[in-house]
């Protein structure tokens, strides 16, 4: 089957009504996962400013590790709400349970994603959109291989990286109020930084906030980046997941059937199929 428009406005008033039905609150639930994903950052913030160079960096490790696996956790609570089916608080932590293929494919994507911006940006960010999908295959169905979920990826995201762009696009408000501390914080520090060099005035709000420490910055972005998510995390995950039903439908190539009962692996694989 071809890729078809979606109609992301009708797909986010179906999401509205999913998360309204939800027995698990979606504000409790992205509470608790990004009150830990912050918990996780001071961690690796407090580590990183101690002398011991190989604890610091196990941390950081660890720590980016179990955020992979929260966020598997959360995606997994999502596609519950999807299919309308009940989703415990524990769920968040079900990831675990296939914790080497998550940590495997992620690195996977992120080595070839990074490959292709070898070449240019737009290679680069082509190949983010024709992976996007493949975390999702392996989400609903552990046992599939890493290529495997990626070559599921590739054919599901023909014809529908372009749509996926503006349904990014339409939530582009919300991620840039969302980073707005980290953005004026880095301003501060830069805008310090250059008036040092030229011998200007640096104003006090300025100056206050680029001399605040690693632990403040954080604290203040996390707690920031958290309340604003509240709002449309759950929103944007479910609706994203709805993209993923549909190219689930019209590629024929479903996580809960292998490939090879599908269309051949060998699916477009090129900088087309936008």
């Amino acid at each position: 089957m071809m890729a078809q428009i979606i109609d992301r406005k009708a797909l986010k008033a179906e999401t509205r009504d999913l998360l309204r039905t939800a027995q698990v609150s979606p504000l409790m639930m992205t509470a608790l996962y990004l009150g830990i994903m912050t918990a996780l950052d001071v961690a690796d913030v407090v580590t990183g400013t101690t002398d011991a160079a190989l604890i610091s960096l196990f941390v950081s490790v660890l720590t980016g590790l179990v955020g992979m696996i929260l966020s598997a956790g959360f995606c997994l609570y999502c596609m519950a709400i999807r299919r309308s089916e009940r989703a415990e608080v524990l769920t968040l932590f079900d990831g675990f349970s296939f914790v080497g293929k998550i940590i495997a494919l992620n690195i996977v994507i992120s080595i070839f994603v990074g490959l292709w911006s070898m070449l240019f940006v737009i290679p680069g960010i082509v190949a983010s959109y024709r992976y996007r999908f493949a975390l999702y295959n392996l989400y609903e169905n552990p046992d599939l291989g890493i290529l495997e979920a990626l070559a599921m990826s590739k054919q599901q995201t023909y014809g529908y990286k372009g749509q996926l762009l503006m349904l990014d696009l339409s939530y582009f408000g919300w991620s840039v109020l969302a980073t707005l501390p980290m953005l004026v914080m880095n301003f501060c520090t830069n805008f310090q930084t250059l008036q040092q060099m030229l011998g200007g005035s640096i104003p006090a709000m300025v100056d206050m906030v680029a001399n605040l420490s690693p632990l403040a910055m954080i604290l203040v972005a996390n707690v920031w980046t958290l309340v604003v998510s509240l709002f449309y995390l759950p929103h944007f995950q479910c609706t994203e997941l709805g993209y993923y039903e549909i190219a689930q439908q019209t590629s024929g190539v479903r996580a809960d059937s292998p490939l090879r009962n599908n269309r051949t692996s060998d699916g477009p694989d090129n900088m087309g199929g936008w």
